[in-house]
């Protein structure tokens, strides 16, 4: 089952992730572990086209971005929940990860940049913010938020 598969999949990266601290170090060990051109990487964009055809991932939808809380904090993933977005081209809403956020940004079509980020993984420290933007294409952005903290905003 897919679902099931994408869990499993999201606990192996949460295995990795563990209690690293969130800096450039984790990005780098991901980027290397699960690089996006090899089978594990591949298999999570996989599973994100397959979760949103078949409607177990992101089956909201506002402001031109699809989202949803895919895995929370406590179960498969241990104590982070997993969330996944797709976004073309748009802004989201201004957040604050207030222990981090680790992601990983999955092309669907063209050169989409998360943030400044390609293709691959990225960390946000703890108590940084923004508007997560997506530019250049069509993306997939897979992240894990510690004990599922962030705040939005509302800032403009």
């Amino acid at each position: 089952m897919p679902a099931e598969e994408f869990n499993a999949l999201v606990g192996k990266v949460s295995a990795e992730i563990a209690d690293r601290p969130l800096d450039d170090g984790l990005a780098a060990h991901l980027n290397a572990t699960f690089p996006k051109d090899g089978p594990d990487f591949e298999r999570l964009a996989a599973l994100c086209a397959e979760g949103e055809a078949e409607g177990w991932l992101m089956a909201r939808e506002a402001g031109g971005i699809k989202f949803g809380r895919a895995v929370k904090p406590g179960t498969d993933a241990g104590r982070f929940s997993v969330d996944v977005v797709r976004m073309k081209d748009v802004r989201g809403p201004h957040h604050v990860h207030t222990q981090g956020e680790i992601g990983a940004v999955l092309p669907i079509a063209g050169a989409p940049k998360f943030d400044d980020f390609d293709a691959g993984w990225y960390v946000y420290a703890p108590g940084t913010d923004h508007h997560p933007t997506v530019s250049g294409g069509d993306a997939y952005v897979v992240y894990w938020l510690p004990d599922g903290a962030i705040e939005f905003t509302g800032k403009p």
